[in-house]
């Protein structure tokens, strides 16, 4: 169970779905008992802070009774979690975003390093939701914690200023911190960071008339002159100091970057429309998941419609091929994000999702994750958790399956058309290849038998060079054979096409491999694990077929034009 009083009073189960807690007195009494920080608190305290000056008739059965409807709120564990001692009622846990919001402010300021303090505390604001105990802020049970807790946002926010200024990120800064200033005008840490930022952007004027503006406000309303560090920076602008001199500016315009996409090498041909239409998607809808066969092009198009879109926070891409352990700690870790996945020994995996999902609260972002189809029950439960946790943030997956959760929209992803298929197969066997009456039906023979999947014609583009346009045509009957030169710079699953079907039926349980084994071989022939005298072996990690008599190809792939059944 988490409490949240970083913004309205809430609560959260362990799978991050809210807990409604009823009757205004009931949340308000979990409020006071939060204030208190697992302190215990009287009953006559607790009286006097529900009620004031106008108790109930029976003030200690009226308390019990609250204090019973409150764990009955928290379910199971609240008996655990509100308990009595020393005369007083408190409330047992460290599960609190506030104890979170300050771990992390000192880890921030503990660090020399201005990337690293600047992500912590990007990381300790995004726990913000709105002013802190909102709902009880005015009560005076909570409006001393509320101040302090609102006073330590601003100064994470001064501090993150400062870093960034470090980092070079004046440009950005200086409109961001524009609407901050104006909210807190007498703030002369806040001000003087936004006159470096502005100062250091080229706007010195703006810089110099911000510092005006404050004096006015100190004389008129404290009698007041600004302090001696922003006299300084302000006498320091006028001068044009050299030690005021902008610092190399970051590759990104953010403290950390706004994306870890990767830049394509090569144009993506044939699929303008389906990008626009997975854009649209995307706009419409925060889970979207391009499904379709290995080699179809899923990923090339999840990546060229993800660039091409806008977030606050950035797209994100998480490569999931290869993951066997917590998909939480691996999209955490390629996100940069330091929430304390792991902040107490020995904490058992299922926190990190709740973690990383509090890390992507207030977040506004694109995360992408790519071949999801071996771990499909891991990332259907994370992203539903994240989902409902981050408002603002939208989901792109590929998988051969969809993840079957609320709210997602499929985009099956299909093979490339005639006329794409030839423009891709060309544009990938080189300057050299010129389509004309004699290759032409060598070419569109190739991208048919191919059926139009982009990785095929790729790997079949580049036998062109060693074997002319005839050549690979002419060799397609043995494909796996033709297309096993492994090409650089792929994964391994993407780098042949046996590798490609490998990955595939990796994904298989047991008899849906025997089904496909059956379902493809030709016909009079006896298929692995099954007819008469059959008999069944299989390797993990390879697609295994039975010889069933000397001289017989084996039953592991069909012949050529029959792949589609070894394509989920």
């Amino acid at each position: 169970m988490r409490f949240g009083v970083l913004g309205p009073l809430s609560v959260w189960d362990a799978d991050g779905r809210p807990v409604r807690v009823p009757e205004l007195k009931v949340r308000a009494l979990l409020a006071d008992l939060l204030v208190h920080e697992g302190r215990p608190v009287s009953a006559d305290r607790l009286v006097d802070d529900l009620w004031g000056e106008e108790p109930p008739g029976n003030p200690a059965n009226t308390l019990q009774t609250k204090v019973s409807q409150l764990r009955r709120a928290l379910g199971r564990d609240g008996r655990d979690l509100v308990v009595f001692q020393q005369g007083g009622y408190a409330l047992h846990t460290d599960e609190i975003d506030a104890l979170r919001f300050a771990g992390l402010l000192d880890r921030a300021r503990a660090s020399a390093e201005p990337r690293t303090k600047a992500g912590l505390l990007s990381d300790a604001l995004a726990l913000w939701r709105g002013p802190a105990y909102g709902g009880f802020r005015d009560e005076g049970f909570a409006y001393a914690a509320a101040t302090r807790l609102d006073e330590q946002r601003l100064t994470a926010l001064e501090e993150r200023a400062e870093a960034r200024l470090a980092l070079g990120d004046h440009s950005q800064l200086a409109d961001e911190l524009g609407e901050l200033v104006a909210g807190h005008p007498l703030r002369e840490r806040l001000r003087a960071a936004h006159m470096h930022a502005l100062y250091r952007s080229g706007r010195q004027s703006e810089a110099l008339a911000g510092y005006a503006e404050l004096r006015e406000r100190l004389a008129d309303e404290l009698g007041l002159d600004p302090g001696p560090e922003l006299a300084g920076l302000y006498q320091a602008i006028l001068r044009q100091e050299p030690a005021l001199a902008s610092v190399p500016a970051p590759a990104t315009s953010a403290a950390r970057p706004r994306t870890n996409l990767p830049v394509p090498l090569t144009d993506l041909v044939g699929r303008q429309d389906a990008v626009d239409e997975v854009r649209a998607l995307l706009g419409a809808s925060r889970l979207v998941t391009l499904t379709g066969p290995g080699g179809v092009g899923k990923t090339r198009l999840a990546l060229a419609a993800a660039t091409g879109l806008d977030f606050p926070d950035g797209a994100w891409l998480v490569e999931l091929a290869g993951t066997t352990g917590s998909v939480a700690e691996v999209v955490a870790a390629e996100l940069g994000i330091r929430d304390e996945l792991d902040a107490r020994p020995g904490a058992p995996p299922a926190e990190a999702p709740r973690r990383l999902a509090d890390a992507l609260r207030g977040r506004e972002m694109l995360l992408v994750l790519d071949n999801c189809e071996h771990l499909v029950e891991p990332v259907a439960v994370l992203v539903d958790l994240l989902l409902r946790t981050a408002a603002g943030l939208r989901v792109l997956v590929t998988s051969q399956e969809s993840l079957a959760i609320p709210g997602e929209v499929l985009y099956p992803v299909a093979p490339l058309d005639p006329s794409a298929a030839v423009r891709l197969f060309t544009a990938r066997s080189g300057p050299g290849l010129i389509p004309d009456s004699g290759s032409m039906p060598w070419i569109e023979a190739i991208c048919r038998r191919l059926d139009g999947l982009p990785l095929a014609l790729e790997l079949a583009a580049a036998r062109v060079r060693v074997l002319g346009v005839r050549g690979v045509a002419e060799r397609l009957d043995d494909r796996f054979r033709l297309l096993a030169t492994a090409r650089r710079g792929l994964p391994d699953r993407q780098q042949t096409l046996r590798a490609v079907i490998d990955w595939s039926w990796e994904q298989l349980t047991e008899p849906q491999r025997t089904a496909l084994v059956r379902a493809g071989g030709p016909p009079g022939r006896l298929h692995a694990g099954g007819g008469r005298g059959g008999r069944r072996r299989s390797r993990r990690g390879r697609p295994v077929g039975e010889q069933v008599r000397a001289g017989r190809r084996s039953a592991e792939i069909p012949p050529a034009g029959e792949h589609r059944g070894l394509l989920p």
